[in-house]
């Protein structure tokens, strides 16, 4: 009996009848593709993209040289250098990261007491060479100037689970 049954769907092409009018069944329900470069979709406030460095709002840097992001990147990809001010407080003189050594796991983030690196909401930062990945102080300041409204929106939806 098992092989007539078995004779029967292979004579009668049981599995592609089914696999088609699954097909049909799915061809006239709406479409859930996004046309990427011109929608898109929308981004959790916990999503890391690019790097930026943020400035607080009378302009002055917010980052104190504590090299705590430093010390605590897995992949090794942050580089600071600091040097006293007048005033006894520490600032950057060089602040680098390796984009391509980059993991993306937020620690360097969760680390830094100011709230002074943050991965941002862009991820669409492709570049025609490695060395546009290498980000010194001036790029990484750029961009948080460039997405401040969006980084403290974020910042301030994650807020109740830092």
């Amino acid at each position: 009996m098992n092989f007539l049954v078995k004779s029967a769907k292979t004579i009668f092409l049981a599995e592609l009848v089914s696999g088609m009018l699954l097909t049909l069944r799915y061809f006239f329900r709406p479409k859930v593709t996004l046309n990427y470069p011109y929608e898109k979709g929308p981004l959790s406030p916990r999503f890391r993209g690019e790097h930026a460095l943020r400035r607080y709002p009378n302009g002055e840097e917010r980052c104190i040289a504590c090299k705590l992001c430093e010390a605590i990147c897995p992949a090794q990809a942050i580089t600071i250098e600091a040097e006293p001010r007048s005033d006894g407080s520490r600032r950057t003189t060089r602040y680098d990261i390796d984009m391509v050594k980059c993991i993306y796991c937020g620690f360097c983030e969760e680390a830094c007491p100011v709230d002074a690196i943050v991965e941002g909401p862009n991820f669409e930062f492709a570049t025609e060479t490695r060395e546009e990945l290498l980000y010194d102080k001036d790029k990484l300041l750029a961009n948080g100037d460039r997405w401040e409204t969006e980084l403290a929106a974020c910042i301030r939806a994650d807020a109740p689970y830092r």
